[in-house]
């Protein structure tokens, strides 16, 4: 064994942390900004000043992903944008905007004194120039405290603005947007809180304790590959905080709007998350394993080649459990959005809010946590062992909905197989370009419901099953061999399927627990009909 001191590492031989970095590097803040931030966080004497923190850069993010009517919850309208009053929306605004300016004034504590003596010699000097100085000298922010000044001073004027405007008759849809643009700068030009990035994270409030999931991270195979894991782990974690406080302020009645613009955030950052994985995980997972490869060199390939088979097998799975991840997504907040959430239009109550809050969250968050833990399972661990959605109220809830899964796919399941039966016997011709095109159908509902589920239930025949389907949906033309192939695979999934739902059904935590059926046909319809 060496003695003496270890000698120093070059900064090159570092293995890199793409979990550090993405709570690092995500904000874009310099490394002088970045010390400075965490000084004055660290100084901050507040009680509760993370949740304070959080939520004033959510709600900040909100005022600009809320711009978007595409983020707004309600059904499809088949009104054009143009020739729709955004009264009731700007009124929301105003509430998320109060909200702001009061969240500032507590993390500024003393320092928001200044602020409103500033205020006070403003309406006092009665020279231009003098008060033209006394304003551009209160918007440097050259600290995180100038730049929450700055920050505060903005949104006080534009709340007065906004105040103001929703007293309008009517607020056309460019007049609501150009308000909305004004927001989107002042937050955009902030030199310390600038929360508008994509898939952005803050170590204040985004770290993950628990050390079996890191540790799942550090394994994963090439440095693109551990940063797409961390960046699903990170986004999945983001918006399980995002419906903790939702749920919050409608219990609280804090504010209707504030409710609307975290809603806003989530559907903007789900919509970032399952699109950068449908479009980029298998690129990512690909360049990984390929640097991994050339990395072994020619002499050592031969007695290497089962491990490296096997890692790009598993490489394989974790991007099939990743395109799971996202389509189940989509479709849960697809569904959340459309049926389970009044729109911003409408002006709910406060307890139809409420309502719509708890249940909105009650859907999300089992579909957000059963997406973490299947994530583990892909990567070699069952994250509910290693302290992870192990109290009794989350794993009764990822158990009633695991039971109500199993239930709605085994009636899919069961569809798929009369379809196909028919098919082949020639009683039955599907509608549409392919005469097969029901297997196509089946596949899409397969990746958004069926595929985490089955990782997470440990189907023996899943890979059987998945290259039956995939053989039978390779051609517009039915080929009698594979559709019978394809017909016996989803019978032995209807009977796995049915005996796990049994089995869920006897876990301790659903004792006394009636399974409501109607209730998941009608979840099925809804998700059918999407």
């Amino acid at each position: 064994m060496q003695s003496g001191p270890p000698r120093s590492i070059p900064a090159r031989s570092v293995a890199p942390d793409p979990y550090g970095e993405l709570l690092r590097d995500t904000r874009g803040l310099r490394r002088e900004q970045q010390n400075a931030r965490d000084a004055w966080f660290y100084k901050l004497e507040l009680d509760q000043k993370e949740e304070y923190l959080f939520e004033l850069e959510i709600l900040l993010k909100g005022l600009a992903c809320f711009a978007n009517p595409r983020n707004h919850p309600g059904p499809p309208r088949r009104t054009a944008i143009v020739a729709q009053d955004y009264k009731e929306p700007l009124i929301l605004v105003r509430d998320g905007i109060g909200k702001i300016v009061g969240l500032s004034r507590n993390l500024l504590a003393e320092h928001d004194k200044a602020f409103v003596f500033q205020r006070y010699l403003e309406t006092l000097l009665p020279d231009d120039g003098a008060r033209t100085k006394l304003v551009k000298a209160a918007i440097t922010q050259d600290t995180p405290e100038e730049s929450l000044f700055v920050m505060r001073h903005a949104m006080t004027y534009l709340l007065e603005v906004v105040n103001g405007t929703s007293r309008l008759a009517r607020v056309p849809f460019r007049l609501f947007f150009a308000l909305m643009s004004v927001a989107h700068r002042e937050v955009s030009q902030s030199a310390f809180f600038n929360p508008l990035s994509a898939l952005e994270f803050r170590p204040e409030f985004d770290r993950i304790t628990n050390p079996r999931v890191l540790e799942l991270m550090r394994q994963v195979p090439g440095e693109q590959g551990r940063r797409l894991v961390a960046l699903t782990f990170l986004s999945l974690f983001r918006m399980l905080r995002y419906l903790s406080l939702i749920e919050q302020v409608a219990r609280e009645r804090r504010g209707t709007g504030i409710v609307y613009l975290v809603l806003s955030v989530l559907r903007s950052d789900a919509r970032a998350l399952t699109g950068h994985l449908r479009q980029r995980a298998g690129a990512h997972l690909a360049d990984s394993y390929e640097r991994e490869l050339f990395k072994v060199p020619a002499a050592q390939m031969a007695e290497r080649y089962d491990s490296l088979l096997m890692e790009g097998h598993r490489l394989i799975g974790i991007k099939g459990t990743l395109g799971g991840i996202a389509a189940n997504l989509r479709l849960e907040m697809r569904r959340a959005f459309e049926h389970d959430f009044p729109s911003p239009i409408t002006a709910p109550t406060p307890e139809q809010l409420r309502a719509a809050a708890t249940h909105v969250a009650a859907n999300l968050r089992p579909a957000i946590q059963n997406a973490i833990l299947v994530l583990g399972k892909s990567l070699g661990a069952r994250l509910d062992e290693h302290g992870l959605f192990d109290d009794l109220a989350s794993k009764r809830a990822l158990s009633e909905r695991l039971r109500r899964d199993v239930w709605m796919f085994s009636q899919i399941v069961r569809a798929f197989g009369v379809k196909a039966t028919a098919a082949e016997s020639g009683e039955e011709r599907w509608t549409g370009a392919s005469s097969i095109q029901f297997v196509r159908e089946f596949l899409s509902y397969f990746n958004a419901m069926g595929y985490p589920l089955l990782r997470s239930a440990d189907y023996p025949r899943i890979d059987p099953f998945l290259s039956a389907l995939s053989a039978l949906s390779e051609s517009d033309l039915l080929d009698p061999q594979r559709l019978d192939h394809a017909l016996h695979e989803a019978e032995n999934f209807y009977v796995f399927l049915t005996e796990l739902f049994e089995r869920i059904g006897h876990r301790d935590e659903l004792k006394d627990i009636t399974f409501d059926r109607r209730a998941a046909a009608g979840a099925l319809k809804l998700y059918l009909g999407d």
